[in-house]
Order: structure tokens, then sequence, then C-alpha cells
């Protein structure tokens, strides 16, 4: 699996789509609510809760994977451009 991570850590973007991936995979399968969690204990609990739930774990490695693979080439690796980079290519 070919990717280039230096490029992509340093990519913002990429940081979005991960905690976005795992925030939301998380509070869909528990059901959380901003309310439910209003204390660092509660927090912790939840975050607890989800890695000892098999199937939370399932979905979360599945969205962290579709964030990860870059869907305009075949397979997951990155395209022979994209190795090359040095930081993310301008729009």
């Amino acid at each position: 699996m070919k990717i280039n991570w230096k490029v992509r850590f340093k990519n913002p973007m990429f940081w979005v789509g991960i905690v976005v991936a795992v925030v939301a995979t998380v509070s869909a399968q528990l059901g959380l609510t901003v309310e439910s969690i209003a204390s660092w204990s509660q927090l912790w609990q939840a975050l607890y809760n989800a890695v000892s739930n098999p199937v939370v774990v399932v979905a979360v490695i599945s969205a962290v994977y579709n964030a990860i693979i870059d869907p305009t080439t075949k397979g997951v690796c990155d395209s022979k451009d994209a190795l090359e980079y040095d930081k993310p290519k301008e729009g």
C-alpha cells in the first residue's frame, strides 16, 4: 500500500476527514448528543463504551479507511504523481 503519508499528515483536510470519520461514527453508533457528554467523565465513559463495542470498532475502522483511500486511483495506493509530492498540491 503505497501512500504518501508525509504529505497526508501535513494536509489539514486529511485530519478533518479522520476526526469527522471517528466522531460521527462513534456518536451515531452510541446515540450520543452534545447534552449527553457534559463532563470529562461522561466523555471517557463514552470512549470506553465505543472501544468495548465491536460494531463501533469495525465501523470506525471502515470510516477511517474510507477517509484514507484516494477514490481517484485504482486500489488503495496514491498515484505516481502524488507519491512524489513534498507538500499537498495546490488547487
